[in-house]
């Protein structure tokens, strides 16, 4: 066995201690299922959310979670897809280590499910890329509360053509596994610039457009694009739970950063 990955994110993202992240991602989940409007009916097969610090990022983080609940039994495996911040590389990277830690416990890998990859020449097997990465890390926690059976297959998006990306996702999203693509929107504009980027790209997810979405428009554009492309050719449909944007108010109007939740099923 190899040993989980230890979490990096922790203290700094996303509370350190157990029991007050527990209760800081059970507040944002019911917090969002309370205060927004209903559901769409139909079984959420994929969330796009953001990977910020559990202010304003994990409520919108949240609100997307929170349209996975009612159909939590039928999930057990999750595919969260992210951007490689820290270590640049070309393809697909699947870590070793056979867990991911965070606060609330490991989340065991589906191990299967990455061997079975490896028949795609784009996907890395290296812990390299996982090590300091938090934009998958800080989904665990709402995966361990809401989804506490599934098995995870974390992936961290290289520089890589839109359809080798799409092919992998394609082969690992099954009927029983939620793709998660943790991605922020733009980032460090003014509010009002902001504002018309973010909405230019949310029409572009909505319409299963993955080609307006670059670096500027979300810094998990890779990931975003490939699942897009996947959710297009399946048929699909993105509905939006919330756009919003970190630090436009209460303060400094600047320089925000754009936060997303969206479902697709």
């Amino acid at each position: 066995m190899v040993d989980a990955r230890r979490p990096a994110a922790a203290g700094v993202f996303y509370p350190a201690d157990r029991e007050v992240l527990a209760r800081t991602v059970r507040e944002l989940v019911d917090g969002a299922a309370t205060s927004r409007a209903p559901a769409k009916a139909g079984r959420v097969r994929g969330l796009i959310v953001p990977h910020g610090m559990l202010g304003v990022a994990g409520a919108v983080a949240g609100g997307g979670w929170s349209r996975v609940v009612p159909h939590a039994g039928k999930i057990r495996r999750a595919l969260v897809l992210g951007p490689a911040h820290h270590a640049p590389f070309a393809g697909v990277a699947a870590p070793f280590a056979d867990s991911f830690a965070t606060p609330l416990g490991a989340v065991e890998i589906d191990r299967i499910a990455i061997e079975s990859a490896r028949r795609f020449q784009q996907l890395v097997v290296s812990d390299l890329p996982h090590e300091q990465e938090a934009s998958l890390e800080v989904q665990l926690p709402f995966m361990q509360l809401l989804l506490p059976e599934a098995t995870l297959v974390p992936l961290v998006f290289g520089e890589i053509e839109d359809q080798d990306g799409a092919q992998v996702v394609d082969a690992l999203w099954d009927d029983q596994t939620l793709a998660v693509v943790s991605t922020e929107l733009s980032r460090y504009y003014d509010a009002a610039t902001a504002r018309r980027i973010d909405d230019a790209t949310a029409r572009a997810i909505e319409s299963l457009e993955p080609m307006p979405i670059g670096e500027g428009e979300a810094c998990g554009f890779a990931a975003l694009r490939a699942v897009l492309l996947v959710a297009r050719a399946r048929g699909y449909r993105v509905s939006r739970v919330e756009l919003r944007h970190g630090g436009e108010a209460p303060g400094d109007a600047s320089e925000v950063v754009g936060l997303g939740a969206f479902t697709m099923g």
